[in-house]
C-alpha cells in the first residue's frame, strides 16, 4: 500500500461498492468510502497545508514519527492521517468470494503465532467486539518479530507505536450500523467472510524482508 507525500489522495476503491454483499452492504460502502474516507483525506491536506515541512513525506513516514509535525497540526494528522490510511489498508484486506480459513503464508503464521485459526479467530473477535467505542482491531506484528493482536481507539495506528499492521478492522459504528445497527458481534461474525487471505500473506512476505532490510541496515 502506497501514499505518496501531500496532497494525498483517496486510493481507488479495489472493488464495486455491492462487490461485498451481503456480509457488507453496498450503501454502506458507499458513505464509508466517499463520505468518511473522503473527509479524512480533505481534513488531512487541509491539516497540512500551510506547513511545508511535512509535504515530501508519505503518510506512513507521519505515521510512524508523529513528532515530526509541529504539535499544532499533530493530533489532526493523527487523526486524518490515520484515517487515510487504515480505511486504505481495509479495503485493501477485504474482497468478493474471499473469506473461509487463511491459506499461504498467512496459514503458516496463524497456526506458529497463534495455535490455529479458530484461536486466532476467537481472539481477533474479541479485541474487535470487546474494544469500547470507535476504534480498530488488528493483528500486528512487532519489531521483534512476534505477532500480536491489539486494538486502538479512534483513528490511532500501530505504526506510531513501530508495529506493522497485518489485517484491520474498523469497529467505528458508521462501518456497520446502516446494516446492523448496534450489532457488532454480528458485522464482526459476518467480516471473516470477506477478508482476502492472500492480501494478508503478501504483508505478512512484506514484513519479513522489512525486517531483513533494517537488520542489514544497522
Amino acid at each position: 500500500m502506497s501514499h505518496h507525500a501531500a496532497p494525498f489522495e483517496i486510493a481507488p476503491l479495489p472493488y464495486s461498492f455491492d462487490a461485498l454483499e451481503p456480509h457488507i452492504d453496498r450503501q454502506t460502502m458507499i458513505v464509508h468510502y466517499g463520505k468518511h474516507h473522503q473527509a479524512y483525506v480533505a481534513n488531512l491536506n487541509k491539516a497540512i497545508e500551510g506547513v511545508p515541512e511535512l509535504h515530501g513525506l508519505g503518510l506512513e513516514d507521519l505515521l510512524r514519527d508523529l513528532y515530526r509535525a509541529p504539535a499544532g497540526v499533530r493530533n489532526a494528522v493523527r487523526n486524518h492521517g490515520g484515517g487515510t490510511w487504515n480505511h486504505t489498508f481495509f479495503w485493501e484486506g477485504m474482497g468478493p468470494r474471499k473469506g473461509g480459513e487463511p491459506t499461504g503464508l498467512a496459514a503458516d503464521v496463524v497456526r506458529s503465532a497463534f495455535g490455529g485459526f479458530a484461536t486466532f479467530q476467537s481472539k481477533f473477535t474479541q479485541a474487535a467486539t470487546g474494544h469500547f467505542g470507535s476504534g480498530w482491531a488488528w493483528w500486528v506484528r512487532t519489531p521483534e518479530g512476534r505477532h500480536e493482536i491489539v486494538s486502538t481507539p479512534n483513528q490511532d495506528n500501530p505504526l506510531t507505536d513501530g508495529k506493522f499492521p497485518i489485517l484491520g478492522l474498523d469497529v467505528w459504528e458508521h462501518a456497520y450500523y446502516l446494516k446492523y445497527q448496534n450489532r457488532r458481534a454480528d458485522y464482526v461474525a459476518a467480516w471473516w467472510n470477506v477478508v482476502d487471505w492472500e492480501t494478508v500473506s503478501r504483508r505478512l512476505a512484506e514484513a519479513e524482508a522489512r525486517k531483513t532490510a533494517e537488520a542489514a541496515a544497522r
